[in-house]
């Protein structure tokens, strides 16, 4: 190569780790940067194939990205990060044999990713391109190799960094949440009913083991609840726990939730983990699994058995840890017979199934469960000591709750907001019990702001009189009374009704033929 031309396509190998720095300077998916690695190397090395591999502290591949291998050839790719890897760890670029490595290449060039002393990945690259065959990589290729190599691996430990603060932030939440309702009662696990003593004694037993688990029940028996105890009592306790509800997930959008998405994918979209990567070190809950479609349970099927997952527009697979918790309450056995929900992925994720009993089968429950919650809700309140009179538990016996443990919950906390005094009384109940009937569709709003709008329609319908708004609230005047003044709604019963009969008559005057 004549002089000029060498010093022309020097400076463009320089500009090239120049771009290569601008581009990993901002905050970047480790993913992406791994790509970005043997994208250039590959290019600036004039090399036929190359891959690049983040790796973990333990030294296991967490990211592989390969270019110019054959496709069946990942199991290759990793095998060639573990071979290189052994050359590479004193620091040094190594050369080294395809035969040695079991690839179809004449020589590979691997270059450590270096960052304070940290082994954070491996870059290697295969055979440079001639004129005439393959040509041998000399000194200068070594030189940008280790360039590149030096420049990714801060951009590694970076977006690890950034990862790592997204995952902490969702496990503080999760802490804020458990502190703000009371560390031991947040599970909501109450109950001396046999069936639910050996549900969650299983739970107990199976936390300490790192196995999928299947919680099976109906809606608002506490699935969610059991899995948070699974999560609290198993080695993982300190990791996050990241619920997903399947079924609210719009189906368009759940592949994106599950498993994250590259950054310009579509217009405006950015990159965006997904709760496989928020939940790494801990447990991810997916409830209503029964809900996936067929093209989503293959995908998950394979994140199971591979402990891997692909990013929506990526093209890498990305290692993930996290213990799979799933629920349903429907009839997986007869989606199987009739081939809506794949039979491996259903044995794959009932490794251990945990049935959870519908209250109606634990009403003796009711009287425990009724006076946690009143408790727990009257802390939330400020209003410690709060409690459940006679009356009100009674009623509460004589009540079907076919939305289990959450109607009885839900009903409880908007008792205790109506309550007076330091009971919840009957009166009470039988309000909250109008409220949540009356707001049953709305999807937005306080419990505070549906209890009002549910009493000054009342008193609207009866006409100002508050005695006869009273009883049809079946609560007494007095509480209505203090009601109306809480809410500064002075509507004065004795003040208008005269009015009303003093206009009627003048009214009927006037429409007199």
């Amino acid at each position: 190569m004549r002089a000029g031309a060498r010093e022309g396509w020097r400076r463009a190998r320089l500009e090239t780790v120049l771009d290569l720095s601008l581009a990993l300077a901002g905050p970047r998916q480790e993913g992406e940067v791994v790509e970005e690695l043997v994208q250039r190397a590959v290019g600036l090395l004039d090399a036929r194939a190359g891959i690049a591999v983040s790796l973990l502290p333990s030294l296991v591949p967490a990211t592989v990205v390969a270019v110019g291998w054959p496709a069946e050839s990942g199991a290759a790719a990793r095998l060639v990060a573990s071979a290189a890897l052994q050359q590479v760890r004193a620091g040094e670029v190594a050369r080294v044999a395809g035969s040695v490595l079991g690839v179809p290449f004449a020589e590979v060039l691997a270059a450590p990713c270096l960052w304070r002393e940290e082994l954070m990945g491996v870059v290697a690259v295969a055979d440079k391109e001639a004129r005439e065959g393959v040509a041998r990589f000399d000194d200068e290729d070594v030189t940008f190799l280790r360039s590149l190599a030096l420049l990714a691996a801060p951009a590694i430990a970076s977006s690890r960094l950034l990862e790592e603060a997204e995952r902490t932030r969702l496990l503080l939440e999760e802490e804020n949440r458990a502190l703000r309702l009371g560390a031991g009662e947040e599970a909501g696990l109450v109950g001396q009913a046999p069936a639910f003593r050996r549900v969650v004694e299983l739970a107990r037993r199976v936390a300490s083991a790192d196995v999928t688990v299947l919680v099976r029940g109906e809606s608002g028996t506490g699935k969610e609840r059991l899995a948070r105890l699974v999560h609290a009592l198993s080695p993982r306790h300190a990791g996050p726990f990241v619920p997903l509800n399947c079924a609210a997930v719009p189906e368009t959008l759940l592949e994106a939730e599950l498993f994250g998405i590259e950054r310009g994918v579509a217009t405006g979209v950015s990159a965006r983990l997904g709760k496989f990567e928020l939940a790494g070190g801990g447990t991810l809950f997916l409830d209503e699994i029964g809900d996936l479609t067929p093209a989503l349970q293959a995908k998950l099927l394979r994140v199971v058995q591979e402990r891997e997952v692909e990013r929506v527009g990526g093209r890498q697979r990305i290692t993930v840890d996290v213990r799979l918790v799933t629920a349903t309450n429907r009839d997986l056995e007869a989606m199987l017979a009739d081939g809506e929900f794949r039979e491996d992925l259903y044995y794959r994720l009932r490794v251990v199934e945990l049935t959870l009993p519908p209250l109606r089968e634990r009403r003796e429950d009711i009287p425990l469960l009724a006076q946690h919650f009143v408790r727990l809700h009257g802390r939330r309140m400020g209003r410690e000591g709060l409690s459940l009179a006679r009356p009100a538990l009674e009623l509460l016996l004589r009540h079907d709750f076919p939305g289990n443990v959450r109607e009885l919950e839900n009903l409880l906390e908007a008792a205790a907001a109506l309550a007076s005094g330091d009971r919840v009384e009957a009166a009470d109940l039988r309000l909250a019990m109008g409220v949540g009937r009356a707001g049953a569709a709305a999807s937005s709003g306080t419990l505070d702001e549906a209890v009002r709008a549910h009493v000054l329609r009342a008193v609207e319908r009866s006409g100002g009189n508050r005695v006869a708004a009273a009883r049809a609230l079946g609560i007494d005047r007095t509480t209505l009374y203090r009601m109306l003044l809480r809410w500064n709604a002075t509507l004065d019963a004795k003040r208008n009704e005269p009015a009303k009969s003093a206009q009627a008559p003048r009214s009927r005057r006037r429409t007199r033929p």
